[in-house]
């Protein structure tokens, strides 16, 4: 797709926003209108992790009378947007991509790679371990007491809430590379204030994700931190490397005046 010129008029930036937004939501209506089809199937599917934990034999129940159509419209448009995660990745990355250096852009379409992987990562790592375990410790803290209603709607939506927020999370390694490999913020800083970073990734946890579990909270804790100090690692070889031991402790001004003085 082509990318627009760095330097526009405002009216044309917001031209160019319109038009990449156009782009994101008809990729996104369409999609769901073909995957509303297969939402039974696609329903299915989602509650498998988890149909060990429903009443009646893994039955969910609707309590309204449009309640069925309620459900597969959400559902479509959260498969909708699953697949065309990297449209929507995409477009936002080339909005931005002007405003980057050319020593800086060509660091985009690995990034779109990268961003769909780890999104996809983090909901194959919410399917398969988190929502065992989170419905698994709700499903405890009501047998003892009370019998379960499963409702559809409310399942339902607390899987795909999870879901998402874990592949929203998983981006920020993504976001911490680039802040080193761009000397936003130091590699250094990074690496002496971890105690401060892990509770800051600590309070991102329990904020993303939707329950009250505090299963989901630390398995998603545990999975940033794994991949921050991955994402650290590698951002330091790739500044060894690129700029030598000395670009770990740059500032942003530092990096700048190195571009200045290598053109």
């Amino acid at each position: 797709m082509p990318i627009g010129p760095a330097r526009m008029p405002l009216m044309d930036h917001l031209g160019e926003l319109r038009r990449r937004l156009t782009i994101i939501i008809v990729s996104l209506v369409v999609c769901a209108v073909v995957v509303y089809m297969a939402t039974p199937v696609i329903i299915d599917v989602l509650i498998d992790p988890i149909r060990q934990f429903l009443p009646n034999g893994g039955q969910l129940t609707v309590l309204s009378t449009l309640g069925g159509f309620t459900i597969r419209f959400k559902v479509a448009f959260f498969v909708a947007a699953i697949i065309t995660c990297p449209i929507i990745i995409w477009e936002l990355m080339a909005f931005f991509l002007p405003a980057l250096r050319p020593n800086e852009q060509r660091w985009v379409i690995p990034t779109v790679g990268a961003m769909v992987v780890l999104f996809f990562l983090g909901m194959t790592f919410c399917y398969f371990i988190i929502l065992p375990a989170a419905f698994g410790w709700m499903h405890d803290q009501t047998v003892q007491f009370a019998t379960q209603l499963a409702d559809a709607n409310d399942y339902l939506s607390i899987l795909m809430l999870l879901e998402i927020g874990f592949g929203v999370a998983f981006e920020v390694p993504l976001v911490i590379f680039y802040l080193s490999i761009l000397h936003v913020v130091p590699y250094r800083t990074f690496r002496m204030n971890w105690r401060y970073i892990y509770v800051g990734l600590l309070v991102f946890s329990a904020f993303v994700t939707p329950d009250a579990s505090p299963v989901t909270m630390f398995f998603m804790f545990a999975a940033l931190v794994m991949l921050y100090e991955i994402s650290l690692a590698v951002a330091r070889v790739v500044l060894v490397q690129k700029d030598g031991p000395q670009a770990l402790s740059w500032t942003r001004e530092d990096y700048e005046k190195q571009e200045e003085q290598a053109a």
